[in-house]
């Protein structure tokens, strides 16, 4: 089964792999040495060995993923990383068949791991075969109405925040907020207040270091807090280690089009204490999912029409991307198969992907086995029903090697197939493990009986994930998720830049004779090449972004994947920034009326962190010379303009000769960020007093971006800089350079650009998720 992944796509991708190596050595023959002893060509080959890795995926290897000695440095390469999870996992096979030829099966694990073609979720990664050995990702944990339960839950999630998992509750059974504590003769302080106590537990804990806290929040729809927790996010600085969701039922939504009143209900007493008008409060959800991206929705009921075992409790909450739902205690393990890998000659190679399915599911039951839970009573309840969630990542990359658009009735039908074929084949495969090995503990076959064999290993085979880092070490296209950019500026070495181009994208344009490195970096500055008339017309239309894909087209493949899979679907709906409330709206009606499970949307810069996506131009050399000195009287004004730090006050003053001097002032005092204000202002006064142009000066600062920025009057302040920069244009009548790009987040451990997946933001640079 090895030979079909090494088609044509691998030697674009080696002649990729080259470039980029080349270029690293030679921006940095001295720049970085290792110990004084290895060059970072030396150290990338290391890593690699004979694997067709991206410099990207190298970084996210040696940052978070390889064995590490007690000095912090790197102890095993990428082939070792893969051979050590493929032996652990592969040992499972002992324990059903002690004559198991476990060398053979160990072969194949390695083999479709190595080959880029498959890749398990990150906890196994990480961890199979190391002294942690905690090999899942989501787990759900109970959240009852009683301190006791509360705390409890609050110690368990450190644990497995610990243990490198995310962790989902439904806060619903909690009491509302003023509702009597008979225990005590006073009152409660509702579900939000204990939301901030996991808050700052996650944020305490953050997962050692290796894998960030996250947590996902859900309360019914139904709960009498339920407005105060739509708008509990809208201070973006608020509950940052949570994605919230609100829970939506049928008669919620039909209440919704019928335009009735909706009753609240108080979970202690399950009576009605109010009524709502279901329109008002669904317009609620829709304005700040429209003004910051949360909450995001998730159809109750639609989860428990799809639970396999309803006998042992009833689906309430997901894990943090919200694909995964699960019963309390229970856990999932995921993994994705990439697409890209299984195109052969123009067309998909079913045989190839069917015995890649069978292999990636022994290997996900085989991870339940070989798991190291955190929790004895989470080890109880996932081997009752032995979930497992099989999905997929480089499908964009597959339409691009198929000839087929992403926006396009041919995708959404290769959508729907390709996914059919999955689940098909992941419940035979499943049905087959049980023949050897027994079904699930709470199988019930009249739910299954479809695979015509009367047994099922898993209660569940298939979950679309978010793919964040692996798929940067897959070296594909995120999840579902249409192309981020088709090219891109990467940081490295100290903010050295490198451009990014879709390996595929270069390979046609060397064969259609239009590459240059030129228009390279020109397609870099934004990621679109939709208006370059230099580029053919087909290729235009074929190569489209997320920002060129409508909301409608983004829940349709949604809705086509979800069609065959047996959990949930996690996707980013995108948005342009001049989208309207109504545009929401329609899309989570669509997404009711089409059967999916969950959306999260994405309105482009309505979050915080946001920088610009691709490339800006390198500041030009200053001249330095003797500054003039400074006045003993100026005249002058001070503008307020809001950031992300906070509010600035930017004063502007001149002299007979012009502008000289610009102060910054934020709201509070002292810290790192007032420091920085005060050393821009004299840096830009001593260039004024210099005889530096005031334009030249916008130009330099505009754009520069940091983790936290804000919009103001319909324009995006993405730095203090930035801001002193739209003061000067103000004050001077001078137009500001244009912010080039789409925006989107700034990565706090590298500064690269992230983009949304799945609810959450991922620098495709480093790794980084704001989720994981």
């Amino acid at each position: 089964m090895g030979h079909f992944f090494l088609d044509a796509q691998y030697v674009v991708d080696y002649d990729v792999i080259k470039y980029n190596i080349l270029l690293f050595k030679a921006i940095s023959a001295t720049a970085w040495i290792k110990g004084g002893k290895m060059s970072l060509h030396e150290e990338a080959r290391e890593i690699a060995g004979e694997l067709p890795l991206s410099p990207n995926a190298l970084v996210v290897l040696k940052r978070r993923y390889l064995k590490k000695d007690d000095r912090g440095e790197v102890a095993e390469a990428a082939p070792e990383m893969f051979r050590r999870v493929a032996e652990t996992i592969s040992q499972v096979d002992r324990d059903y068949d002690p004559k198991a030829e476990v060398a053979a099966t160990t072969r194949k694990f390695y083999e479709i791991m190595a080959s880029l073609a498959f890749m398990p979720n990150s906890p196994t990664l990480m961890n199979a075969g190391r002294e942690l050995g905690q090999l899942s990702a989501c787990f759900v944990l109970p959240v009852e109405d009683d301190i006791e339960s509360i705390f409890d839950a609050i110690k368990q999630t450190a644990i497995i925040h610990k243990s490198g998992g995310g962790t989902g509750f439904s806060f619903s059974r909690i009491r509302p907020e003023n509702d009597p504590v008979l225990s005590t003769k006073g009152v409660a302080s509702g579900p939000i207040s204990f939301m901030n106590i996991f808050d700052v537990a996650t944020e305490t804990i953050k997962q050692g270091g290796t894998r960030r806290g996250a947590n996902m929040g859900i309360l019914r729809v139904d709960h009498p807090d339920i407005e105060k927790f739509i708008t509990c996010k809208n201070d973006t600085k608020r509950l940052t280690n949570f994605n919230i969701s609100v829970g939506l039922t049928d008669a919620f939504m039909e209440a919704v089009k019928q335009d009735e009143d909706f009753p609240l209900i108080n979970p202690r007493t399950r009576r009605e204490v109010s009524r709502v008008k279901a329109a008002a409060l669904f317009d609620l959800i829709v304005n700040s999912a429209w003004a910051t991206g949360e909450p995001g929705i998730i159809f109750l009921d639609a989860l428990n029409r799809g639970n396999p075992v309803p006998h042992l409790g009833e689906l309430e909450a997901t894990n943090p991307c919200g694909e995964q739902p699960l019963l309390p205690y229970e856990s999932c393990n995921l993994g994705s198969l990439n697409l890209a890998k299984v195109v052969k000659d123009g067309s998909l190679d079913y045989p190839a992907l069917r015995d890649l399915v069978h292999t990636a599911v022994h290997f996900l039951d085989n991870v339940i086995d070989a798991n190291r839970f955190p929790l004895e009573l989470i080890k109880q309840r996932t081997q009752e029903s032995r979930k497992i969630g099989l999905g997929v990542m480089g499908f964009a990359d597959m339409l691009l090697y198929l000839g087929i658009r992403y926006n396009s009735e041919e995708a959404v039908a290769v959508a729907e197939e390709v996914m059919a074929f999955i689940q098909k084949e992941s419940r035979l495969a499943s049905a087959a493990l049980a023949a050897r090995r027994g079904n699930f503990p709470h199988y019930n076959g009249s739910r299954y009986d479809g695979n015509g064999l009367g047994r099922m290993r898993n209660a569940t085979t298939t979950t679309i994930a978010p793919t964040g880092t692996i798929s940067i070490i897959a070296g594909c296209s995120s999840g579902i998720e249409p192309l981020f950019a088709v090219s891109y500026v990467r940081r490295v070495l100290e903010g050295t830049e490198l451009v990014e181009v879709h390996p595929y994208f270069e390979e046609l344009a060397r064969r259609r004779g239009f590459y240059s490195p030129e228009l390279m970096r020109q397609i870099a500055q934004t990621g679109s090449i939709r208006d370059l008339k230099e580029i053919p017309q087909s290729i235009r239309r074929l190569f489209v972004t997320a920002h060129e894909v409508t909301p409608q087209w983004h829940i349709r493949l949604q809705a086509a994947f979800q069609k065959y899979t047996d959990n949930a679907v996690s996707k980013t709906v995108n948005f342009p920034h001049q989208a309207t409330p109504e545009d929401v709206r329609q899309v989570y009606l669509t997404a009711f009326d089409t059967g999916l499970k969950g959306v999260t949307i994405y309105r482009d810069g309505s979050r915080d962190q946001q920088v610009l996506s691709f490339g800006a131009g390198k500041p030009k050399e200053l001249e330095y010379i003797e500054p003039r000195p400074r006045p003993a009287r100026t005249t002058g004004v001070t503008e307020l303009i809001p950031t992300g730090c906070g509010k600035l006050y930017v004063t502007v003053n001149q002299d007979d000769l012009g502008f000289c001097e610009v102060f910054g002032q934020m709201g509070k005092s002292g810290g790192c960020a007032s420091s920085q204000i005060e050393s821009t202002g004299r840096l830009i006064s001593l260039a004024l007093r210099s005889g530096v142009k005031i334009d030249a000066i916008i130009r330099q600062i505009t754009g520069i971006r940091c983790p936290s920025p804000n919009w103001q009057n319909g324009r995006q302040v993405l730095s203090c800089p930035d801001a002193i920069a739209q003061v000067l244009s103000h004050v001077a009548q001078v137009d500001p350079p244009a912010h080039t790009a789409a925006t989107m987040g700034s990565c706090p451990d590298c500064g690269g650009s992230v983009e949304p997946e799945g609810g959450c933001l991922v620098c495709r640079a480093c790794g980084f998720s704001r989720c994981s």
